[in-house]
């Protein structure tokens, strides 16, 4: 049986790359375990490797002490002298077991106990290797499906892909190769350690580092990548070399390496996009293909970023995409929320707000309002009394004043008509805005000044 084992373990030790000494410990502490109950014994057993003769003897070893105070590991010096006179106080009694005696049953035992050590130090082996790994990139072979989980077999350990990790496009056949990203290494876990990802945003960059040599060697940075898995992709990417295009690098020659990662990702449209340190630019990049005419950048009370972004009516439903697919994957790579208005949308908000401001400063005496109408913008030669909002006293108080046309109430000033008798400051700032930008200003209230 000893010399069963003593083969085992060094086959062991090749195929699981542990090293023999660990190994022979084990070993010693699976025989120990198997002597004990065999003899049925409660005192102290070790098993120790004789290297010379490469052989494995047990022992009941005890302490020798003056006054036993646990039978179980100490023996008195009186009683160990019995059995080997030389034997000094602090010295180790031994008493040899015989190891022939231990049958299929107790042999079946050191072996379940040396695997289970074997396992043991495998699982801490993968845990110290790989955990060092997170978000690199491996390849693997799909080996077998548990319970929606994709089993992938790595050559030294095996992985697994949990269901929230794969994207749903993508289907997969026992001996399919497979490269995922690892995301996660467990240290303690009752099946494989490693997660590996398919929807992770790392996976997409390293993909991305394999094809462009540019970002391989650093001359392309990534900045940042989201995905929307099996569906689509933004990267931001920025060149350290004015020389050298970073979104041409990425693409390739006529598109070339880019498609190389779309097959990989199963069909994923990947959009590659300048980054910009301006956020309003790196917006408008973000949103690419759709035409941006304004953004507008606050501040939230939570300290996060929020963009209005306006852009022409045809472009609209460009910039939201499918779904919200496009307004929202930019919103994430660039970590702002974002809010898309048209620009019908925009003169429709600040006529309305007009509209109010107006009514509601009239002093008591009660005005006509005209409808906001969807027209092209106010001309110089155009009357006062066709700026939306305006109504018929209004345009009167504005002509006595000696503003009668567009083009004189955009060489004014909001001080000026301010001095008209019933306007007031937040009325005239709003006229003045209307006339010069087509929008209020920023925070405009709806309503009016008392007059």
């Amino acid at each position: 049986m000893t010399q069963n084992l003593l083969h085992a373990i060094r086959e062991a030790s090749r195929e699981k790359d542990l090293e023999i000494d660990f190994i022979v410990h084990a070993l010693e502490e699976a025989i120990a375990t198997a002597a004990r109950k065999f003899y049925h014994l409660e005192d102290r057993v070790v098993a120790l490797h004789d290297a010379d003769k490469d052989e494995i003897r047990a022992y009941v070893e005890k302490r020798v002490v003056q006054s036993v105070e646990n039978p179980k590991e100490e023996i008195t010096v009186e009683e160990a002298q019995r059995d080997l006179p030389a034997i000094q106080l602090g010295e180790f009694w031994r008493r040899e077991l015989d190891l022939a005696q231990l049958g299929r049953i107790a042999a079946q035992t050191a072996k379940q106990v040396l695997y289970q050590k074997i396992r043991e130090a495998e699982r801490i082996n993968v845990y110290k290797e790989y955990i060092q790994k997170i978000g690199d990139l491996v390849n693997g072979t799909i080996k077998r499906f548990e319970k929606g989980e994709v089993i992938v077999d790595l050559g030294k350990a095996e992985a697994r892909i949990p269901r929230e990790y794969q994207s749903r496009n993508e289907k997969w056949n026992v001996g399919e190769r497979i490269r995922a990203v690892i995301a996660d290494v467990q240290e303690k876990a009752p099946g494989p350690q490693i997660v590996l990802s398919r929807r992770d945003p790392r996976l997409l960059i390293r993909l991305l580092e394999m094809e462009v040599p540019e970002i391989y060697d650093g001359t392309v940075i990534v900045k940042n990548a989201v995905r929307d898995p099996g569906e689509r992709a933004k990267v931001a990417v920025y060149s350290r070399d004015r020389d050298v295009d970073a979104v041409g690098a990425c693409v390739g020659i006529k598109g070339g390496r880019i498609q190389a990662i779309t097959r990989e990702l199963r069909g994923e449209k990947i959009d590659i996009i300048h980054w910009a340190d301006d956020i309003v630019q790196y917006a408008q990049n973000a949103l690419a293909p759709a035409k941006i005419n304004r953004v507008l950048v606050k501040a939230n009370l939570d300290g996060t970023k929020q963009m209005d972004v306006v852009v022409d009516n045809d472009s609209l439903s460009l910039a939201i995409g499918k779904k919200g697919q496009n307004v929202r994957l930019a919103a994430e790579l660039i970590g702002a929320r974002i809010e898309i208005k048209s620009e019908a949308d925009v003169k429709r908000e600040v006529q309305d707000a007009l509209t109010k401001m107006l009514l509601g400063g009239g002093g008591g005496e009660e005005e006509e309002a005209e409808e906001a109408e969807e027209a092209p913008g106010l001309s110089d030669e155009d009357p006062v009394e066709t700026i939306p909002g305006v109504g018929p006293k209004t345009a009167e108080k504005l002509k006595e004043a000696g503003f009668a046309t567009v083009a004189d109430l955009r060489g004014s000033s909001a001080e000026a008509l301010a001095r008209i008798p019933g306007m007031g400051e937040k009325r005239a700032a709003s006229l003045i805005a209307l006339v010069s930008e087509g929008e209020a200003p920023d925070g405009e209230e709806a309503e009016g000044e008392e007059e």
